[in-house]
């Protein structure tokens, strides 16, 4: 119930709406309970007495109900299909912007189809709560209500007799509505699975190929295929098995009715018309149990599914601007790294007591073997994570005092792993400052030496590169990817690696561009290739987590120590 109310939140804004929707559902219901009314005066006034003036009466009745009917139905439809395509937009979105808050480390710990999953399956799930269940509950409530009205109303002592069956039909529903929501969840778990690995498979589909593991991809689908076969035939099992239980109970309600208000109407206490009436309350009764029992079971496969989407909305992201954080304005670019140490595993530091300041407009290169802990440095200057210990200052202010944007803004990254949007190129690059005009991103492309391959291409800067930039070679995307970071005109600026998937002439080119990315920036290079590091005014070695040399080139060739060793296997040869 918690979750439901939390759920009917949602539906606030459309309140106005709400309420005359369910008028609709009311008066729709109510023609529907007008037909055993009609059956018991048929019977007692007008076969009985012959009375044709009662006949057109009641045949008048019936085209007037059922018209208004028609009118009301069409309210009740298209307002609860409105509110519950409103509802799941709005739950939708703020699932997409909570998502877009939360921290690396939360995407890092789940699949991406799971995440997916969440937006589409489950939201999708939580939208039959919230409108076909809603006209059902609506109705048949109002059916069950009315009909228990008419029932007393014929006979009190029958009405009392029919209600026996109530609790132990309550009682049913709650055992098996606590086992529904166990295995709905279980469904909304196994179709994240499977839209997980259909996600893993698509986008890695190169790979899969190179590798002839077609047959393996398909045996790992059809066996996350299967487990949800199995899911779902357990909650089938469960509502197959819930809806007969019902039946026989009602069954036995009927019998007693049949058998009860037959005696009446044979000892003159009860008119046969009336009798009939009462019938079909009753089995307007049993009707709505059944249908609200699965009803029941709908919703209980929604709230699982909202469970899910709340448990997202209700993640805290790791890192957020602190109480009182301020706006990180112009800067110089001078970096501090006080005794820095963080841990990705409790326990196994990733970075242990770095100590290292960076001087505004100074190259640095940071070099190691693999595991040393360049790529975590790189992580904690944005504040993707944060450390367990020491800091990180910018012109001497402590970046946990400065809030998330105003810090990123400052930050331009250039990862070895270009990723691009589907889209055109122009859009691509106007990503790194959405208020920039043409003649700027323009000036940025050309600065980036790309803006004579995109001028080669069809459309210019209207091309289109696909998913991912799959249109371009590895060297255009690695240069739009600059003019990104150049039309964003960062003060620090971090490059992972960024020439190293390259061929010798897409290097060229690239390097010339990161070479102008980088004048007058604070810049952090973590790489391999020989021309870069040389060049830095200071080069920084990392060995498991530690910094364990820094200097120029040509002093940390003449120390003799680790830098020394990884020029002699890495860099001599080229």
């Amino acid at each position: 119930m918690t979750i439901y109310m939390r759920l009917l939140k949602y539906i606030k804004p459309y309140l106005q709406r709400m309420v005359v929707a369910i008028i609709c559902i009311i008066l729709a219901a109510s023609a529907n309970l007008y037909v055993p009314w009609i059956l018991r005066d048929i019977i007692d006034q007008v076969l009985a007495s012959k009375d044709m003036s009662m006949l057109n009466t009641i045949a008048s009745g019936i085209v007037v109900v059922f018209f208004l009917r028609g009118i009301f139905f069409f309210g009740q439809t298209y307002l609860m299909s409105y509110i519950g395509q409103k509802v799941i937009i709005d739950i939708r979105e703020a699932v997409y912007r909570h998502l877009q808050r939360l921290s690396l480390s939360y995407y890092e710990k789940r699949q991406t189809g799971q995440l997916m999953s969440y937006i589409t399956n489950d939201v999708a799930a939580v939208q039959g709560a919230l409108v076909e269940s809603m006209i059902e509950l609506v109705t048949e409530g109002m059916t069950l209500i009315g009909s228990l009205g008419a029932m007393f109303y014929l006979h009190w002592q029958l009405s009392l007799l029919t209600l026996v069956t109530a609790p132990l039909v309550g009682q049913t529903m709650n055992i098996f509505g606590k086992k529904l929501r166990k295995s709905s969840a279980l469904i909304q778990e196994r179709a994240a699975d499977i839209t997980s690995v259909l996600q893993e498979s698509i986008s890695s589909v190169r790979v899969i190929k190179s590798f002839a593991r077609e047959e393996y991809e398909i045996e790992r689908f059809k066996k996350e295929n299967h487990q949800n076969f199995r899911a779902q035939m357990k909650n089938s099992q469960i509502m197959a098995t819930l809806t007969p239980i019902i039946e026989f109970v009602a069954a036995i309600g009927i019998t007693m009715i049949i058998w009860y208000g037959g005696r009446e109407v044979i000892n003159n206490n009860l008119t046969a018309g009336s009798l009939i009436a009462f019938l079909v309350y009753a089995v307007n009764l049993s009707n709505p149990i059944k249908r609200l029992s699965r009803v029941y079971g709908n919703i209980q496969k929604a709230l699982a599914a909202a469970q899910r989407v709340f448990d997202v909305l209700d993640t805290q992201p790791e890192i957020q601007d602190m109480p009182g954080a301020k706006v990180l304005e112009q800067i110089d670019g001078y970096v501090t790294f006080n005794q820095l140490t963080f841990e990705y595993k409790p326990g196994e530091p990733a970075l242990n007591q770095i100590q290292l300041e960076v001087k505004p407009g100074q190259v640095v290169a940071i070099v190691g073997p693999s595991g040393a802990g360049k790529t975590t440095i790189a992580n904690l200057i944005p504040r993707f994570y944060d450390p367990i210990a020491g800091n990180i200052t910018i012109d001497g202010i402590d970046i946990k005092t400065i809030t998330l944007k105003s810090l990123r803004e400052q930050v331009g990254i250039v990862p070895q792993e270009t990723v691009l949007f589907n889209g055109s190129v122009y859009n691509n690059i106007l990503y790194g400052n959405l208020e920039a005009g043409r003649d700027e991103i323009i000036a940025a492309a050309k600065a980036a030496n790309a803006h004579q391959f995109i001028m080669d291409m069809p459309d210019g800067y209207d091309t289109q590169i696909g998913e991912r930039g799959s249109k371009l070679s590895g060297g255009q995307r690695q240069r739009i990817s600059i003019a990104r970071a150049i039309l964003k005109n960062p003060r620090i600026l971090i490059l992972d690696e960024a020439t190293s998937a390259l061929d010798a002439e897409s290097e060229k080119l690239v390097q010339q561009a990161v070479d102008k990315l980088m004048i007058g920036r604070t810049s952090f290079v973590i790489a391999h290739r020989l021309s870069t590091v040389k060049r830095a005014d200071m080069i920084v070695v990392m060995e498991r987590g530690k910094i364990v040399e820094q200097g120029t080139h040509d002093e940390l060739i003449a120390s003799a120590g680790l830098y020394s060793k990884l020029y002699q296997v890495q860099f001599q040869s080229k």
